[in-house]
């Protein structure tokens, strides 16, 4: 095919551009003006999803060859016109997998309401009923910025809830750099009768903890870090420290029968644990309602079938024993701003009490 030569240094230029962009950008954070980095990071992180897919659909092929090289299952126009063959069939995988990315780019920044319906089986004081809006997983940073999450602020104002919790992640790995562009002041605007509560998750310790903490301490945000709290005298709100507080002190964190010793069981009691792990410990607690997030369900298919047999629940609802769990798929994204068999989620949930 005598075009080759023509698309052949369009092709290599493009490769080259997308391949190292990201990495370019994350480097270039320091030295250049913001712009140019975060379009730079912006454009190489869709390359990081690009490459998963191109890798799965150079197995799917290379699996075909094996498998005519030992059956000949290919039919003979295949074997004639070889070179026609291989060149329609990149331009296809291609076209397909650019089809993918936006779509998936445009799933991930439309966050849906997930609403759940839950009775409790104890009196919480005055209170009848409790209207929660939980968010994970926000990842602000260079890729998702102030626009962003003004929209999920204007979707979580809209559910009016009476309590809003946040299981983690609010930020990237570069917590500097949200915090210098002021990215996360739009969270002042969250409206709650009982205000807005987040634990840590394994980001903020990756970008600086304690800067995290002082931060969003000054946006009236509750911080609850192994600690507990009873909310108008009504029901129990316990935070647990994330698990990477070992691995960056050296200290363990409180077990959540640690976390709950001396409280009043008889009153509801909520736990916010950012990683989904080792459900059975909130049952034997008491605890009513386990919320989560970490997992993103994978993010990427079939990445989610990792986490499905990584974590117990991946994503969603599950009740084992009097215990409620809910576990985010989150509300942002990590490296490529794109959700492919994972729906970004505000999640409303509604309690009911005796």
């Amino acid at each position: 095919m005598q075009y080759y030569p023509r698309i052949r240094p369009w092709y290599t230029a493009a490769f080259i551009i997308f391949a190292v962009a990201y990495i370019s950008g994350r480097i270039a954070e320091r030295f250049v003006p913001s712009g140019l980095s975060n379009n730079l990071t912006f454009i190489g992180s869709f390359w990081l999803a690009a490459i998963l897919y191109f890798f799965l659909f150079i197995l799917l092929l290379d699996l075909t060859r094996l498998l005519d090289s030992l059956f000949h299952i290919f039919p003979a126009i295949i074997k004639e016109n070889y070179t026609q063959v291989k060149f329609i069939t990149g331009i296809s995988i291609s076209a397909f997998v650019i089809i993918l990315l936006v779509s998936g780019h445009i799933n991930a920044v439309n966050p849906r309401i997930k609403k759940i319906d839950l009775h409790i089986a104890k009196k919480a004081g005055t209170i009848n009923t409790l209207n929660i809006a939980i968010i994970s997983d926000i990842h602000l940073g260079t890729i998702i910025g102030k626009s962003r999450l003004e929209k999920i602020v204007d979707s979580i104002n809209k559910i009016n809830p009476d309590l809003v919790l946040i299981t983690g992640d609010v930020f990237d790995e570069d917590i500097a750099r949200a915090i210098e562009g002021n990215i996360s002041d739009k969270l002042k605007d969250v409206r709650s009768l009982f205000g807005l509560y987040f634990i840590p998750g394994n980001h903020e310790y990756y970008g600086g903890i304690s800067e995290a903490v002082k931060y969003l301490t000054a946006q009236n945000i509750v911080v609850l870090r192994d600690s507990v709290v009873c909310i108008a005298g009504s029901f129990y709100l316990a935070g647990r420290d994330d698990k990477e507080l070992k691995r960056f002190t050296g200290r363990e964190r409180k077990s959540p029968e640690e976390l709950l010793r001396g409280i009043d069981k008889t009153l509801p009691i909520i736990l916010m644990d950012h990683q989904p792990f080792s459900l059975n410990e909130a049952v034997k607690n008491g605890i009513d309602l386990q919320v989560s997030g970490h997992t993103h369900h994978g993010q990427l298919f079939p990445v989610n079938l990792i986490t499905g047999w990584v974590y117990e629940l991946s994503r969603g609802y599950k009740k084992k024993g009097n215990t409620h769990f809910y576990v985010s798929a989150g509300v942002g994204t990590w490296g490529p701003p794109v959700r492919i068999g994972s729906v970004p989620e505000i999640v409303n949930i509604k309690m009911e009490f005796e």
